[in-house]
């Protein structure tokens, strides 16, 4: 058996994509999109008829040219998502803006306009999951949206600090970023691989899914941001795992035994301390850990330029 279809034996897998061929391809039970694979599947002539809804949708309900690429762009992201559910059985995960990451109010606002798109085309909120950045401000807005039944998926999360605070905060997931956590302490030790078994990245999931688990959080966690195989095998168990559709294929690709590396029962007889985060402590302790603080303040930055980028070819359609 090929490693994917002994990885979907443990966990539950997720396509990292906005390309629809791809997701019939891997037949994962979710998918999850950005700015980033949104902008490169506006690119492709197949889902032009997908443009053309979103930019005619931002022509007739925006008022200002601002308000228009607004509009707009809200709409590209549920028109793919929309699309991507004809597809998968159950989620699609639709980002709220990186520029909000630092704004509860606003953060909060954006998601109830995402949702509201998605319950106009009869989609329910069940089948939808609003990104937002673990900030603490992020956190803090998916801790209301969730008491409203929006549920959240807590992106570029680096720290155990970051996924303690969204435990506490009754979030729905949380995607830990596996490669760029790797990509970080392979420039710090000046190598050029670390193994799947020493992977900081890896690591890091370990601690938190082990976290979440002895203390019954039912948070789920998904390792996400990829940069091999042997990073996903080593996170067999985990409860997701979001994977781009070039590791999709290797996966598939590989005839080799996949063993379990991660189960609840075993979690729950490690002996890990129990930490109350407010926010001070959350501060202090996501800032103690330097490699935390530069992705996350890094991950904003880039998740912002490919917005601007998708936003600059939404405008150039209007």
């Amino acid at each position: 058996m090929n490693l994917l279809n002994q990885l979907k034996q443990y966990t539950e897998v997720v396509a990292d994509t906005g390309d629809f061929e791809s997701i019939k391809t891997f037949k994962p039970v979710d998918a999850t999109t950005n700015p980033s694979l949104l902008y490169s599947a506006s690119q492709d002539q197949r889902y032009n008829h997908l443009v053309s809804r979103a930019i005619d949708y931002g022509k007739s309900v925006g008022t200002t040219e601002g308000e228009k690429v607004e509009k707009a762009m809200d709409k590209l992201a549920v028109v793919f998502g929309l699309e991507i559910l004809k597809i998968v059985p159950r989620r699609v995960s639709t980002e709220v803006d990186a520029r909000l990451s630092f704004d509860t109010e606003k953060s909060i606002k954006k998601a109830k306009e995402l949702i509201a798109l998605y319950e106009d085309d009869g989609i329910g909120r069940e089948k939808i999951l609003i990104k937002l950045a673990s900030t603490w401000e992020g956190i803090r807005a998916a801790e209301e949206l969730e008491k409203e039944d929006i549920h959240c998926n807590l992106t570029l999360l680096f720290s155990k600090a970051q996924a303690i605070a969204c435990a506490e905060a009754k979030v729905q997931l949380i995607s830990p970023f596996v490669g760029r956590i790797y990509d970080w302490h392979l420039k710090e030790q000046g190598v050029e691989h670390i193994p799947g078994n020493q992977d900081p990245g890896v690591l890091s999931v370990k601690e938190i899914y082990n976290y979440y688990k002895k203390f019954g959080y039912k948070t789920e966690v998904m390792g996400a941001s990829f940069r091999n195989i042997e990073e996903i095998t080593e996170l067999a168990g985990c409860d997701l795992l979001t994977i781009s559709p070039t590791l999709l294929k290797k996966l598939m690709d590989t005839e080799d035994h996949l063993e379990r590396k991660l189960n609840p029962e075993s979690a729950k007889s490690e002996k890990i301390e129990k930490i109350h985060l407010d926010e001070k402590m959350f501060r202090w302790m996501h800032n103690e850990d330097a490699m935390a603080v530069e992705k996350l303040a890094e991950g904003i930055r880039k998740f912002t330029a490919d917005i601007l980028k998708l936003e600059k070819f939404v405008a150039q359609q209007l």
